[in-house]
């Protein structure tokens, strides 16, 4: 008498070791990082980190900010940012030059409004804007340092003046 496995026993371990692999490693794609969603915290990191950014470019959003485009330089076309985006209801602001905060009215981009022009350039720098969504507001600074999350829009305002005069005073150490 032969002790081994029937060809029956042995397809359905096959089929119940396959359900197990499927089932837990659905959607895992292995060597392959899936892009961050588009958030005001994050928003220049990837840019300039995706794969249509060469080193210089201008991302522009609509339809509230749940559409974006993106174009490498001035006489190329808008591409549909294909990543994920959570920028909804964004509005901008900058300061005038009475350093009051204004909203940004940009215009219309295939008939619907542009919530959002940023310009990204070669040495690292990018538009200083300040965002509100509707729980917060973000300081996005042109060089050097992080985005910085606030309650208000006066609050982004206040650190974007007090960062402007740090760097102002800087030659006032040598």
């Amino acid at each position: 008498m032969n002790k081994g496995f029937s060809l029956l026993e042995l397809l359905i371990v096959i089929l119940i070791v396959s359900m197990v692999y499927f089932l837990g490693f659905e959607g895992v794609e292995i060597g392959k990082k899936k892009p961050k969603a588009l958030t005001p915290l994050n928003l220049k990191s990837n840019i300039i980190s995706s794969e249509l950014f060469k080193g210089e470019g201008t991302l522009l959003c609509i339809d509230q900010c749940r559409t974006c485009y993106f174009r490498s330089d001035v006489s190329s076309p808008f591409e549909a940012y294909t990543n994920p985006i959570d920028l909804t209801n964004i509005q901008a602001y900058t300061l005038d030059r009475y350093d009051a905060l204004t909203r940004i009215e940009y215009g219309r981009y295939q008939d619907q409004k542009i919530c959002l022009i940023m310009d990204f350039f070669k040495n690292g720098s990018s538009t200083q804007i300040i965002l509100k969504n509707d729980e917060e507001s973000y300081f996005l600074p042109a060089f050097f340092g992080d985005p910085q999350k606030f309650s208000t829009p006066e609050e982004a305002k206040e650190y974007w003046l007090k960062n402007s005069t740090l760097a102002s005073d800087s030659g006032a150490f040598y």
